[in-house]
């Protein structure tokens, strides 16, 4: 399949394009726009245990700093959680659970609430010197004890966690739970909000399904920000199909986006989404893919045969399309340069959320190549040196996770794939962007599939002019299998 580029430009011609759209190839100017402030609470507490005893009295120390007693019931018996959940929410105080274990444990528990009575719900076998009476009854009236401590608590499983929910309950915290099947917060927009709703609370994560998750304190971190995609969530690529236009902002031999300005290229990405209205399984989002970096003919004043666009360039998409719920790719084009140098160029957008990355291995030369000439390639160590950086970057800034968009069409253009390193903090995705007829788009489509990394995203290019034919939205969707979370039209 032919490159993307030499369809539309000469080597001489496309350096003198970058020479009138960047001005100069120095470093980006400082973005004085602000970024989203750091979460203000970072205490998160993880409840994963498979003992329920454990994981109940675990909760109680999340949310209670003390309490005048508690109740106690069963680990084994369901009935008589249920009713212990009910009695501690009405008298504000947390549920323990007895298991086949430690019989001290519930003491040591009653001990550290400075508790003076222990309600009993069932046939329960503890060790303490705390006196055995009814609860008095607080009423089902929502102010929480004093000592509670303020939490948001997320449940996996409300059902098999009723002694952590009455526990929650019972301290005033703010309970939501997770979508079925769903166990990345990231992904749940109702825990999104909730946190951010919170953001000044302590988070306790309840149920074997957070056992995984790689970083919960930035997971949280990044929920407080209460940042969303349009259709809900922070994930990219979870439940999220984008219609991108791609260009570099005032060329238009480099694609739709430099056709117009922001604003109307806000308005034409949304109206090409559209056209996808009733033809996608998921909700639809109008992006833009911004070429940042500008593969040149000419190898400019720093002999890299790459113009980088100034920030100031860029800012009036970015800010159009953050203005209008569109997130940004920024692609980058590095010539001799490498990746991770340009990407740290445009550190300062990507502190923002909602704009990604996206790395064109096809104009990744080595010291005695030049564009036009050949198709460059890019090693596995370099991706992963970027992928490192920008998770670090996601990280350190408590942002939402962020896409990282990688250009194939050979697969020589992505040396060891294979190997490549996944991070939580980024969402994977290969856009397969070759153009020419729909065989041969089809043909390297499948075979760019073929032992492809697990759990990596596919992106589909369709192009005006050179596909013969461009499919149309319908045929995007039916023809092309398994369906691409990002199409991108140039």
């Amino acid at each position: 399949m032919p490159s993307r580029t030499t369809r539309v430009l000469s080597a001489l011609a496309l350096a003198g394009l970058v020479v009138g759209i960047a001005g100069c190839s120095g470093a980006a100017p400082v973005d004085a726009r602000p970024t989203l402030a750091k979460a203000s609470s970072d205490t998160v507490t993880v409840l994963a245990q498979d003992d329920p005893a454990e994981r109940a009295i675990r909760a109680s120390r999340a949310v209670f700093a003390t309490a005048p007693g508690a109740v106690v019931a069963p680990a084994d018996d369901a009935s008589a959680i249920g009713t212990a959940a009910s009695a501690a929410r009405r008298a504000h105080v947390p549920v323990l659970l007895a298991g086949s274990g430690d019989r001290r444990a519930v003491g040591h528990e009653l001990d550290r609430l400075g508790a003076s009575w222990y309600q009993a719900e069932g046939d329960v076998d503890v060790s303490t010197d705390v006196e055995e009476r009814d609860a008095p009854d607080g009423g089902e009236a929502p102010e929480p004890s004093r000592a509670s401590r303020p939490a948001t608590v997320v449940v996996a499983d409300d059902q098999a966690d009723a002694a952590v929910v009455g526990t929650a309950q019972a301290a005033g915290a703010e309970v939501v739970a997770m979508p079925d099947g769903v166990t990345d917060p990231a992904a749940a927009p109702d825990v999104v909000r909730a946190l951010h709703e919170h953001r000044d609370a302590s988070t306790v994560l309840v149920g074997t399904a957070f056992a995984d998750l790689p970083d919960p304190g930035w997971t949280v971190r990044a929920a407080e920000t209460g940042w969303q995609l349009p259709h809900g969530g922070q994930r990219p690529f979870d439940g999220h199909r984008y219609v991108a236009m791609y260009g570099a902002p005032g060329a238009p031999s480099l694609g739709v986006l430099g056709e117009q300005d922001p604003a109307a290229s806000v308005t034409r990405a949304k109206e090409l989404a559209a056209s996808y209205d009733g033809v996608s399984d998921e909700p639809v989002t109008p992006a833009f893919e911004v070429i940042a970096t500008v593969a040149a003919g000419a190898a400019g004043a720093d002999g890299d045969y790459s113009s980088e666009l100034p920030v100031s360039t860029l800012e009036p998409y970015v800010d159009a399309a953050h203005d209008a719920g569109m997130p940004v790719i920024l692609d980058l084009q590095p010539g001799r340069s490498d990746f991770l140098s340009q990407a740290k160029r445009y550190e300062s957008l990507l502190k923002r959320p909602g704009v990604w990355l996206a790395l064109d291995p096809e104009w990744r030369l080595g010291p005695d190549q030049v564009p036009l000439q050949q198709i460059g390639s890019v090693s596995s160590a370099e991706v992963d040196q970027v992928s490192d950086w920008l998770a670090g970057l996601v990280r350190s800034e408590g942002l939402p996770p962020k896409a990282l968009v990688l250009h194939q069409f050979r697969l020589s253009m992505l040396q060891d794939r294979s190997s490549l390193t996944t991070h939580p903090e980024l969402d994977m995705l290969i856009h397969v962007d070759g153009q020419g007829s729909q065989p041969d788009k089809q043909a390297t489509w499948n075979a760019l599939h073929v032992d492809a990394p697990a759990g990596v995203h596919w992106g589909w290019k369709n192009f005006f002019d050179e596909d013969t034919p461009m499919l149309t939205p319908e045929q995007t969707m039916a023809d092309v299998a398994p369906t691409p979370s990002l199409v991108t039209y140039q």
